[in-house]
């Protein structure tokens, strides 16, 4: 329905500069159920959702948040549906009621609500002595919202679902130089803390490498079409999923950690697009995942109202001797430590790094005053390390 629906509205255009709407896309999904009597088999809101999520593409184009939209492949392997209504979650067995699907089993992680919260803001059902949370009966209270159902290439599945609980964001927390913290991502170490702390590397990827070409080499070998050749990819997409498990795991542990213990983190805003075009460094880079990590901290830091500071990707934060101000401008990516030629202090390249980090973006907020300092006011990009998976596509 997406592409078909990207089709229309490119068509429309091109030809008649006519703009399609969400109401003309729908209208023409009815018309489109008479010619295939299979799509009624399918929960109409999912289809109404895939042209739905279609406009707000084109509307983050023309804001300028996104790309323009483009047709979807089924070798990207990101297969999701979207339910926004009338979904059943059964609280005492563990099962989840879809449209046009029926009841499934289902394997609930964790309490996406308190049970107090659900007892005052939610109406439940008893069913057989079972306690059942309906979307249809709670809808005026506004807290379920829409419900995706994903599939990884493993052929793993995942439901998630988006809830507002109307709970308002804390108040920034106050900081100062004492519980700030500055940090320096690299290869090598993962992460230095201007503390003096040294985050290992796991280099969960690197690990896994031998395996991976492996598998690899035993889905090169199988007949294309041949179901031993489906039974081998899904053996490395496996492999693969499981080493983005290890890095998420990882990953959430670190920045949880990290937001918890400081008030304020100071970061450098790295150009990781720019850094994996080195064919030297971009496996390296991918495995590491800077920007999924600095991604954790900015949206954990809102959840707990700390600060994230950002210094530009241009200031000579390994450069400089964060105790004279001495700029080593001959200082390459293979020096790890150098002394002062002023006033003789050994540094660590990456500790010197984190301190003036953290130096930087609080001189940076003294001199500009406080109108930037709120957590995700600075943009981000996603880098582009997301996934294992490209190592041997």
């Amino acid at each position: 329905m997406y592409n078909r629906s990207l089709f229309i509205k490119n068509l429309m255009y091109k030809k008649f500069k006519i703009n399609v709407s969400e109401i003309n896309l729908n209208t023409n999904l009815t018309l489109l159920k008479e010619h295939h009597s299979w799509l009624k088999d399918l929960n109409s809101q999912s289809l109404q959702q895939a042209n739905r999520n279609l406009l707000t593409g084109f509307k983050n184009f023309f804001e300028g948040r996104g790309s323009y939209p483009t047709k979807k492949r089924k070798k990207n392997n990101n297969y999701s549906f979207q339910v926004p209504q009338n979904y059943q979650i059964n609280l005492t067995s563990s099962k989840i009621y879809l449209p046009k699907i029926g009841w499934i089993k289902i394997v609930l992680h964790r309490d996406f609500l308190d049970k107090e919260f659900i007892e005052n803001n939610l109406v439940t059902k008893g069913v057989n002595g079972e306690v059942i949370l309906d979307q249809k009966l709670n809808r005026k209270f506004n807290i379920l919202k829409t419900l995706t159902v994903s599939r990884t290439s493993a052929g793993r599945y995942h439901i998630s679902l988006l809830i507002d609980d109307h709970v308002p964001e804390p108040k920034l927390v106050e900081f100062d130089s004492e519980t700030t913290v500055g940090i320096d991502v690299g290869i090598k170490s993962f992460a230095v803390l201007s503390t003096g702390e040294v985050i290992e590397n796991p280099k969960f990827l690197k690990k896994s490498l031998m395996k991976l070409k492996k598998l690899q080499r035993n889905v090169s070998k199988k007949q294309k079409g041949s179901k031993n050749r489906k039974k081998a990819i899904v053996k490395l997409a496996k492999q693969h999923q499981l080493i983005n498990n290890q890095r998420n795991d990882f990953q959430h542990k670190v920045t949880i950690r990290i937001i918890r213990e400081n008030q304020a983190v100071a970061v450098e805003n790295l150009n990781v697009k720019g850094l994996i075009k080195n064919h030297k460094l971009a496996q390296a880079i991918s495995d590491v995942g800077w920007s999924e990590f600095i991604r954790k901290l900015i949206y954990k830091a809102e959840w707990y109202g700390k600060t994230i500071l950002r210094i530009g990707r241009f200031d000579a934060s390994s450069k400089i001797c964060n105790v004279c101000g001495y700029k080593k401008d001959d200082l390459t990516l293979k020096i790890r430590e150098w002394e002062c030629p002023d006033c003789k202090t050994f540094h660590d390249r990456d500790l010197n790094a984190s301190i003036n980090i953290k130096k930087i973006a609080l001189n940076n907020l003294s001199t500009a005053g406080t109108a930037g300092r709120a957590c995700g006011l600075m943009n981000i990009s996603s880098g582009n390390e997301a996934r294992s998976l490209s190592v041997f596509s």
